[in-house]
């Protein structure tokens, strides 16, 4: 993660290493619910300060690529999701609970690495 910033110093551009710095956090949310198994790929992270993006990419037993995304808008008067192509629609109390408890999982993990990555 390190080399990410110290290579955005030299020649990246603002936009190449704030890209980086992303799918680093996608790859590091993307593991705090278990392993993902070989040849899947699942990211969670922060898109902007009111998107979270959960995504899931893998192989059915046809070999056929299969993948969910998930986005969650945080808003004022509530959070509403869209997966895939579908319309809108407000989370539950419930599910709000449990994405509220994988941001706050997600915040802690990301300020370790960073933590260990700057000392």
């Amino acid at each position: 993660m390190l080399s990410v910033i110290k290579h955005g110093r030299g020649g990246a551009s603002r936009v190449q290493v704030h890209r980086q710095l992303l799918q680093w956090e996608a790859k590091l949310g993307g593991q705090l619910f278990g392993s993902v198994a070989a040849g899947s790929r699942r990211e969670f992270f922060c898109l902007d300060e009111h998107t979270w993006i959960w995504h899931e990419e893998w192989r059915d037993n046809s070999g056929r690529i299969r993948s969910v995304m998930t986005r969650y808008d945080v808003l004022s008067y509530g959070i509403r999701k869209a997966q895939d192509d579908q319309p809108y629609s407000y989370i539950t109390a419930h599910e709000a609970r449990r994405l509220y408890m994988a941001i706050d999982l997600y915040n802690q993990v990301i300020d370790q690495e960073l933590s260990a990555e700057l000392v």
